[in-house]
């Protein structure tokens, strides 16, 4: 990476974005059949499939049943193939695990929980292809796949990450600009209330720098909301469709 550079003088980025622009978003919902709930995204180069299951009744122990709310279970897997490294295990290592938790955390904050007492919603989220921002296309498929289980939500939870380079904040991390070691944040947010579900940072920024790289993701993320919008309506349009007919 020494040389590279991440930001031109006519502020555009190594593939040709400009500082705020997302990568290109395309996604589908409804993709499995068997499972009540699917959706699948690429976001750039990354690709990531969810499914969903639930609400159902609680498996294994009954005594994990909460009185009040779902339990939201949430588990994250790479494919062998899905970079340049090849893993031994996809499933089960410690990002992955840590990766679960941090799906998990966010969508305890957007899914309507209460109204499903001592029930289980499962929640499998499986990267096809990493290029970067692997966690905000996990959040975003997982989104798209529990509305198409129509299980209610407080509002869409939308994901993106963001980082600094040379006094800049750029949207929506490529793998070429997160492996440039700068610091990085990611950052899942209910658009319409701006509650933040989860925000992690990788790596230390100057309290003056936080606010704007903050601001940059949110923009981002509310990019994402307007573009999967679109997706979910084209998605019931097509359904309503089918129905009829």
């Amino acid at each position: 990476m020494a040389g590279l550079e991440l930001l031109s003088d006519q502020g555009y980025r190594v593939d040709g974005r400009r500082a705020g622009e997302l990568r290109k978003i395309q996604a589908r919902m409804g993709v499995f059949a068997q499972a009540d709930g699917s959706a699948y995204i690429e976001q750039g180069n990354t690709k990531a499939l969810a499914v969903v299951y639930g609400p159902h009744e609680i498996r294994g122990s009954r005594a994990r049943a909460l009185p009040d709310r779902a339990l939201v279970n949430c588990q994250y897997s790479s494919a062998t193939f899905s970079t340049g490294e090849r893993k031994r295990r996809p499933h089960g290592d410690r990002k992955s695990f840590e990766m679960g938790l941090q799906l998990r955390q966010t969508f305890e904050a957007a899914i309507l929980t209460q109204l499903h007492p001592r029930s289980q919603i499962d929640i499998y989220v499986q990267v096809l292809q990493a290029d970067g921002g692997t966690y905000a296309a996990c959040v975003n498929a997982a989104m798209l796949a529990v509305l198409d289980a129509g299980i209610p939500m407080q509002d869409f939870v939308c994901a993106c990450s963001a980082g600094f380079v040379d006094g800049t904040a750029l949207a929506d991390l490529s793998h070429v600009e997160e492996a440039a070691g700068g610091p990085q944040l990611a950052l899942a947010l209910l658009p319409a209330s701006g509650q933040i579900a989860l925000l992690e940072m990788d790596a230390r920024l100057h309290e003056d720098h936080l606010e704007q790289v903050l601001e940059a993701a949110a923009r981002a993320a509310r990019d994402v909301h307007t573009l999967l919008d679109r997706v979910v309506r084209q998605h019931v349009r097509e359904a309503s469709i089918l129905l009829e007919d």
